[in-house]
């Protein structure tokens, strides 16, 4: 009976329209750039690896063996964000998840920034991930609880968009500032997103849940627009939200339960196949790959990804709501497919890095955060998270080897992820 109603809730928008409805559409918009902001520090963490190789391992004397750790240790510090994600962020909010976020990455940036040996580089990169594996929950979630239907895809698929963008900037700077340098441009968005959480609504949703009337009635006065009468739709979120709360509270055992195993299965699965495809190890060492290629500069190999990444994923924005979330899918897995063959036939990894842009990279978070019940978010999302940054640590830890090994393998393995994924999205 719970699961009809708040399926007939879910139909409903987020935001009414009327008179006020181009100014309540801006900030929406402007509240999405802010929790953006987050995906952006995500993606310079993510592309910070490739670019800084080389210098790191020279200024530091590492060896190859410690560089790896380097690059995989983003990962673990990311799922131990993301264990604490769901809690933390129904506990003090989404906009103070954030925050807090925030001072885990700039406190990690600071340690990259004035290492002097490895422990130094390590403990930086896993504040970092820490603040990462956070944000890498709470922004699609905060996203998905105020925007309109009609617009909450696209919205949402902003998020991989800047995870995009940062990682391509990065890249692009990288090949002509230091390291430290580079490590100190991570910080720029912190700030951003700092002094832009002070001026944001809170989630509405999130504000009902602690039984704040006052502040969602005033959050939701932002949103709506200052004319717009606001009454019914509190109402409606009280109700909701009234509800909810008798129903009993979540835990991650009670996700394997039978009336939720197909959304877990749906929601993990794609992230492990998200994640196994190989996406974060091409991101972490491109540099290498396109050496190994025959480059004779992995700045080249980098600079044509960026050239790539970008308008694909601006068109899996456009797409979205309008081809769907399977369709996209089917068509991501399949050009991730193609393009990891050929890859480990001549290293072509500008198809993988604009197939997976397409779809795989945000079409998983936009999903998680769309098919669980409020009531099982938290615990729900912690394991989505978790399982999606397990499975990049395991690929990012292993893969410099492995490509030392035999780069060919490497990739024709990863085609298998294309058709398994196909048949998940199917389902």
């Amino acid at each position: 009976m719970s699961t009809e109603w708040e399926g007939a809730q879910a139909k409903k928008p987020l935001l009414v329209t009327g008179n006020n409805k181009a100014s309540s559409i801006w900030v929406v918009v402007a509240s999405t750039a802010v929790a953006v902001a987050g995906s952006f520090v995500f993606a310079i963490s993510v592309g910070y690896s490739s670019p800084s190789q080389e210098g790191i391992m020279r200024d530091l004397h590492l060896s190859l063996a410690e560089y790896s750790v380097f690059g995989s240790i983003l990962t673990i510090g990311a799922m131990l964000g993301a264990i604490l994600s769901g809690t933390i962020a129904d506990w003090v909010g989404r906009r103070c998840a954030m925050a807090i976020s925030d001072v885990f990455c700039i406190l990690g940036y600071l340690l990259i920034v004035f290492s002097k040996n490895s422990v130094w580089l390590d403990l930086g990169r896993l504040s970092i991930e820490c603040g990462i594996g956070l944000l890498s929950y709470v922004v699609p979630v905060y996203i998905s609880e105020i925007t309109p239907k009609n617009l909450r895809g696209r919205l949402a698929a902003v998020n991989q968009l800047m995870i995009c963008c940062g990682a391509s900037l990065a890249y692009a700077l990288g090949t002509c500032i230091t390291w430290r340098t580079l490590a100190i441009v991570g910080v720029t968005p912190c700030l951003l997103q700092l002094v832009g959480l002070l001026v944001i609504p809170e989630s509405p949703r999130w504000l009902a849940k602690i039984e704040h009337s006052g502040a969602l009635e005033e959050a939701l006065q932002k949103l709506r627009g200052k004319e717009t009468d606001i009454s019914e739709e509190a109402a409606d979120i009280k109700d909701f939200t009234e509800k909810i709360q008798h129903l009993p509270q979540s835990k991650m055992l009670d996700l394997f339960q039978k009336d939720y195993i197909h959304a877990v299965t749906v929601g993990v699965g794609l992230m492990v196949l998200q994640q196994f495809g190989g996406v974060n190890a091409i991101c972490f060492y491109a540099s290498e790959i396109f050496v190994s290629a025959g480059f004779s500069s992995g700045n080249t190999g980098m600079l044509a990804m960026v050239a790539v990444q970008i308008p694909m994923t601006a068109l899996g924005v456009l797409l979205l709501d309008k081809a769907g979330r399977r369709p996209l899918l089917v068509v991501s897995a399949a050009g991730t497919c193609l393009g990891c063959l050929l890859v480990g036939l001549s290293f072509l990894s500008k198809i993988f890095s604009g197939s997976f842009s397409l779809g795989m990279g945000g079409i998983p978070w936009v999903i998680m955060s769309e098919i669980f019940p409020i009531h099982m978010k938290g615990s729900a999302g912690s394991l989505v998270t978790l399982v999606s940054w397990l499975g990049s640590w395991i690929v990012s830890y292993a893969f410099n080897f492995l490509l030392v090994w035999s780069s060919y393998c490497i990739y024709i393995c990863s085609i298998e992820n294309g058709p398994f994924d196909q048949k998940n999205s199917s389902g």
